[in-house]
């Protein structure tokens, strides 16, 4: 079932607006498609690790979070230099894609996932951001699971070694950003924030 949905509106709690233009594809259990056209984004069910998941088997975290003011994590596989080339990179947790494009800047292929998820009874929502990667599996729209396969991992078209950068935002919608800088207001440890919400 394809259905296109020139804007979502948030009607409810459980929805979200996203402010352009989505091709919902595929709705898994959790989602639905309201008969008003809104994508009701499925609630998360917990987050994992974006390689080796659930716990990064076989990766490490090469540049954590506020390390040499990174915004980010860059994941690499264990056998170091480009071996982990074209290792398929996942879903933290269930959510909306609201970006999968070819960025330039160094960041390559880029997917954003907008996800809600839910704290002592009240929703949030934070959209984690996977750049560098070899290619893209998702689109725009896509309706997506914990642990589904969104693209593998890149070298920013020659820019880099091979290797995973992941960020996580509070505040779907910001710019793409720098990668780096002393101001991370917006920004939160993805990997503190996934072991913090299994």
């Amino acid at each position: 079932m394809r259905i296109w949905i020139a804007r979502l509106i948030l009607l409810s709690p459980w929805m979200t607006l996203i402010p352009f233009a989505l091709s919902v594809r595929e709705a898994p259990a959790g989602s639905s498609v309201t008969a008003g056209g809104q994508l009701e984004i499925p609630l998360a069910d917990g987050f994992d690790f974006p390689v080796g998941p659930p716990d990064a088997t076989g990766y490490y975290n090469a540049q954590g979070f506020g390390r040499n003011h990174h915004l980010g994590e860059d994941w690499n596989g264990n056998g170091g230099g480009n071996s982990d080339m074209g290792d398929p990179v996942f879903a933290i947790g269930a959510g909306v894609v609201s970006l999968a494009e070819d960025l330039p800047g160094n960041w390559g292929n880029v997917v954003r996932i907008i996800h809600r998820y839910e704290v002592d009874g009240d929703l949030h929502e934070v959209e984690s951001l996977y750049a560098h990667l070899l290619d893209i599996t998702v689109e725009v729209g896509d309706v997506v699971r914990r642990g589904q396969s969104i693209g593998s991992i890149g070298d920013a078209d020659g820019a880099f070694v091979a290797h995973l950068h992941l960020e996580l935002r509070d505040t779907p919608g910001m710019s793409i950003g720098p990668g780096y800088s002393s101001e991370t207001h917006g920004y939160l440890s993805p990997s503190v924030f996934i072991s913090e919400h299994r």
